[in-house]
């Protein structure tokens, strides 16, 4: 049985050009880049070459770049970190309802430590209410963090908007967003948009898992011009984020990110999703969670009075067809994103996220709608 593989927003195959990258510095670059001697400053000048690729795709300086092992270390760096930074200024943090689970529960954490944690509602179109979000913003708000595009739907938020009016209402607060699901799909420049951190990841782009970055801009209103970090222990990436770097995994990172073609990719991945589109319309008993203006690499559908793991495991079994029930993170867990989004419960436990890459085809769609007619067809309702 073929294999069609529509889960990329949980994770995509490692390119061929990354997975050789990385294999060039496990066994031949493989200098401690901290190491004095040749081996290491060659190691070296191969982090600060990938720093400075990660950095012209965000359109930033190349010091303001800091590794990370992914979305998840970079988004609690940023909610601990500031919170820690800033607490003297104030206690209210605001982070939007539909945010991904590291800053959710980052969030909660600092609710539980005193923080003022505000949660900034969503249409149901999955997008932060704008007007809402502003009467939030006090002379006592630290830190925003609303994300740009949402793993679950796709939403695409209003970034730079936000940005702006962060700055004008709480001018001593720190504007966050997670653009993991965003990076190299859509054009990011954090530094024209007023976004004082940002956080991206490899894997989502056919780097290797465990590798991602943040961007910290000079311009952030954090004393010292960073956020205290989570890691000590070492003088590595200016103390921001100590630990010996793992050059294989950076290597593999700015390979996917120079293989990036946002525009190339974008054209073709708009064709993809109009033929599921078209072809999902046509299923009697699915109804779409996605908008029209979602990111066109996620569309978030329901196969209504069917639950969600049913009919995953069936597509997977029956027709060798990858997806994933609301985010990868949350295993299996009622998805809040949806629900924030005022869709009723049996919509939201009956959700399934389609995504895609540049390797999808009209046979993976193809392969999809068949599983799903015969699933609708033929699986028990609830």
């Amino acid at each position: 049985m073929n294999i069609h593989y529509l889960d990329n927003s949980a994770t995509t195959r490692v390119s061929e050009a990354a997975a050789q990258a990385a294999l060039g510095m496990m066994r031949d670059n493989f200098g401690n880049p901290s190491s004095l001697h040749e081996v290491g400053l060659n190691a070296e000048k191969a982090v600060e070459r990938a720093r400075q690729t990660i950095a012209g795709s965000l359109g930033a300086d190349a010091k303001s770049i800091f590794f990370t092992s992914g979305g998840t270390e970079g988004n609690n760096t940023v909610l601990f970190g500031v919170a820690e930074a800033l607490r003297r200024r104030g206690n209210r943090i605001i982070v939007s309802a539909v945010e991904h689970s590291s800053v959710y529960e980052s969030a909660k954490r600092l609710s539980e430590q005193g923080f003022d944690v505000q949660y900034a509602p969503v249409g149901s179109d999955g997008v932060v209410d704008v007007e809402t979000l502003k009467a939030l913003l006090t002379e006592k708000t630290i830190l925003v963090s609303v994300m740009t595009v949402n793993n679950e739907t796709g939403a695409i938020q209003p970034i730079e908007r936000i940005a702006r009016l962060v700055h004008k209402c709480s001018p001593e607060a720190v504007f966050h967003s997670d653009a993991v699901q965003a990076y190299c799909k859509m054009p990011l420049k954090p530094k024209k948009w007023g976004v004082d951190v940002m956080t991206v990841s490899a894997h989502k782009i056919h780097g290797a898992k465990g590798c991602g970055a943040l961007y910290i801009g000079s311009g952030a209103r954090i004393e010292g011009g960073r956020v205290v970090p989570l890691l000590y222990g070492g003088e590595q990436q200016r103390r921001q984020r100590p630990g010996t770097e793992s050059t294989p995994l950076i290597a593999a990172f700015s390979k996917a990110v120079e293989e990036a073609d946002i525009t190339a990719n974008g054209t073709y991945i708009r064709k993809l999703n109009a033929y599921a589109t078209e072809q999902l319309s046509e299923l009697e008993g699915i109804a779409f969670n996605s908008s029209e203006d979602a990111l066109p690499y996620i569309i978030n559908i329901s196969a209504e009075g069917i639950r969600s793991e049913t009919m995953l495991h069936h597509l997977e079994k029956e027709f060798g067809v990858y997806v994933s029930s609301s985010s990868a993170c949350s295993k299996g867990k009622r998805s809040y994103v949806l629900t924030a989004m005022g869709l009723p419960d049996d919509r939201v436990d009956s959700s399934l996220r389609i995504s895609f890459s540049k390797y999808n085809t009209k046979e993976d769609i193809d392969a999809l709608v068949e599983g799903l007619r015969d699933g609708l067809a033929t699986l028990q309702k609830r």
